[in-house]
């Protein structure tokens, strides 16, 4: 029986390296998972640079593994052999406000995986049982894995946007989150519009399903909204706080603007325009594992799948790098396939 398994984790801020770790057992509530993939995301890059030296951090939030043991106190619903994904949010306690009122996803108690527990970086990982979410059959273990944070982001927001279908919805930012928002956009029934720096991504963006695209670096977002007569929603994957306001001088009256990307500025905000047509401005983040698997079945359902590049687990150094330069088309994922060279 094999007693150690493969880990890369941060040691440094900014720096990887691959490790062999002691299997774990799962403690009260948990699961032991055999990772099969787990995608790299933007959102890894803080954690790995904010690593305390002397307390390596195992990345990754976007696993998709079968479980190989159980803790004392899981539920019957997950039994051993199972696929089963684990996202950002490591699982609900259950006791908190936010849980008492069905909010699973603000969870105030639970770990973020990744940055407070150990991640999917690694060929096994124990994860809370309150977090896991069930993998369709249809669904290959690689393409399954960014649908737990790209996927369920954009699928959350557009489905909190408040836009119905045949309206204007606007995609602003074309990357791993973005060509998500514009598959499910155009698969919920919206008319959509891409929007990105560049003309090399405009003949992706419609491939994706985009109606129109934009190019921000030769027309202002908010005027070719206007001239559309106005977008109802216009979801903003970037970190840009000055790009995702001058966007929301294109929204029609009640039109509402849902952020997905962390900006490091504060987003400056005309009130006279929120007021004037009662438009609204609102964050979204992720969602509960129940969410999840909605948006898995709905990925399977409309066709809408991440458009992904593999790497195996010990070149997760060079998949960092190559997710950190913006080269991956849309999204990088690792595999614990030694052979695999898929990319």
């Amino acid at each position: 029986m094999t007693t150690t398994y493969r880990a890369v984790q941060a040691v440094h801020p900014g720096r990887l390296e691959l490790v062999e770790r002691e299997m774990p057992a799962p403690g009260d509530g948990e699961v032991l998972l055999e990772v099969e993939a787990c995608g790299v995301c933007g959102a890894d890059a803080a954690d790995i640079k904010r690593v305390a030296p002397g307390q390596p951090r195992v990345p990754g939030h976007e696993a998709v593994g079968r479980i190989t043991a159980l803790g004392p106190g899981v539920p019957s619903l997950w039994r051993i052999g199972q696929r089963v994904g684990v996202g950002r949010m490591g699982g609900h306690c259950g006791l908190c406000g936010p849980c008492r009122q069905g909010h699973f996803n603000l969870c105030a108690n639970q770990p973020v995986v990744g940055a407070t527990c150990d991640g999917g970086y690694a060929e096994m990982m124990v994860a809370r049982s309150s977090g896991l979410v069930a993998i369709p059959e249809e669904l290959d273990s690689q393409d399954a894995a960014p649908i737990l944070c790209a996927g369920i982001a954009t699928f959350n927001a557009l489905r909190k946007c408040g836009a119905e279908a045949g309206d204007l919805v606007a995609v602003l930012g074309i990357g791993g989150l973005g060509h998500m928002a514009v598959q499910y956009a155009r698969r919920m029934g919206f008319k959509v519009v891409a929007a990105g720096r560049g003309q090399d991504i405009a003949q992706a963006a419609l491939g994706l399903g985009a109606h129109i695209y934009v190019d921000t670096a030769r027309e202002a977002l908010a005027d070719a909204l206007s001239a559309m007569g106005g977008a109802q929603a216009i979801i903003a994957t970037i970190g840009d706080a000055g790009a995702a306001a001058a966007a929301m001088a294109g929204l029609a009256p009640r039109g509402r603007m849902v952020l997905l990307g962390i900006c490091q500025d504060a987003l400056p905000v005309l009130s006279g325009h929120l007021v004037g047509g009662e438009r609204s401005v609102m964050g979204s983040i992720t969602g509960s594992p129940h969410e999840t698997e909605r948006a898995l079945r709905f990925s399977v359902l409309a066709d809408a799948l991440p458009r992904i590049e593999t790497l195996p687990l010990e070149r997760a150094e060079e998949a960092y790098r190559r997710m950190r330069s913006g080269e991956v088309e849309f999204r990088m994922v690792l595999t614990m396939d030694r052979a695999d060279r898929r990319g």
